[in-house]
């Protein structure tokens, strides 16, 4: 059970790191026998963003891209799968070019990526796997060149920036440490929101799990903080706008009140006014900021349902906006 927990996240912390630069399909459907492909990736060629900023995952996006990753070590069987996919996919785009009487440059030939935690010597030297160190570093095996294949082993890439995007998908201590430097990086950094955002998914579904294992329950503990400094950021980025409109309008109001009750008066009511228009606003913009980054700006069904969570419990509504797709939350909390 927790290991498809753990596949889903992954399928969807790759595409969310990888759709500004390209198509996404998770899972495609591959001809013959009834299989599929984790997450296929095709470059856009005319996107204006560069994803420089992810690193060694960047230099996987210059072609069109096959995603497996793994919870567990992969095995030799799984690998042989994932090439026979590789190969079928291939075969459609050659057949597809012959049809339109055109050759397929090698931009389009599609790379085949299989991530792991960890991997055996005897594995990779079964399947002929072989670093490249000066052009890809340690972690890092390929296959001949013709299958246009390579095995990334999360837990052997050096512990730096230009990893860290792949090492949030290790096991253990290695996730733990990729979680810590997730945290620490600027909260501009474009990709940091929503990694932490899907990472809190990951926890409220290994909680729903009745019999979590050891690993996964020191996963939650090391998890669990992550939620509240999200939530406190997105109050702290909605405090300094609400309280400071609250100010001015309070003020405002005070000052008007204040020509006829007295100035000082009017000043302290017009203040504490202020204040309290700006928790509300504070609020509004936390939840609001939590509902764009699962679901993209908000549109007129997003705004009304915002304006009933408003009204409801912290601790009734952020477990769900984490854990629940938009039809289930909108259902949720429908208007009567």
């Amino acid at each position: 059970m927790t290991r498809f927990i753990h596949d889903q996240f992954a399928k969807d912390y790759l595409e969310e790191l990888l759709t500004p630069y390209g198509t996404i399909q998770s899972p495609r459907r591959v001809a013959g026998e009834v299989r599929q492909i984790d997450l296929w990736f095709d470059p856009n060629p005319e996107t204006p963003e560069s994803p420089a900023p992810l690193g060694l995952l960047a230099r996987t996006l210059d072609h069109p891209a096959i995603f497996e990753p793994y919870r567990n070590p992969v095995t030799a069987s799984e690998i042989r799968d994932c090439v026979l996919k590789l190969l079928v996919i291939c075969a459609e785009l050659e057949r597809e070019a012959r049809r339109q009487q055109t050759p397929l440059p090698d931009s389009r030939q599609p790379r085949l990526w299989i991530l792991t935690p960890t991997a055996s010597d005897n594995l990779l030297e079964g399947v002929g796997a072989t670093l490249e160190r000066e052009t890809w570093g340690d972690g890092i095996y390929h296959l001949a060149p013709r299958w246009q294949t390579a095995i990334i082993v999360i837990h052997q890439l050096p512990r730096h920036l230009d990893t860290l995007w792949l090492r949030v998908l290790g096991r253990g201590r290695v996730q733990q440490q990729a979680i810590d430097e997730l945290e620490q990086l600027s909260p501009d950094n474009p990709f940091r929101r929503n990694a932490l955002m899907l990472l809190n998914r990951l926890k409220a579904d290994l909680e729903s799990n009745n019999t979590p294992n050891p690993e996964d329950r020191e996963l939650i503990m090391r998890l669990s903080p992550l939620f509240d400094q999200q939530l406190e950021a997105a109050q702290l980025s909605g405090r300094q706008q609400g309280l400071e409109q609250g100010r001015e309008q309070g003020l405002e109001q005070g000052l008007e009140q204040g020509r006829e009750q007295g100035l000082e008066q009017g000043r302290e009511q017009g203040l504490e006014q202020g204040r309290e228009q700006g928790r509300e606003r504070e609020r509004r913009e936390a939840i609001a900021s939590l509902l764009e980054a699962r679901f993209g700006p908000l549109d007129d069904e997003l705004s009304q349902l915002l304006d009933i969570l408003i009204q409801r419990p912290s601790s009734e509504i952020m477990p769900l906006l984490l854990q629940l797709e938009r039809e289930e939350l909108t259902e949720q909390f429908k208007s009567p």
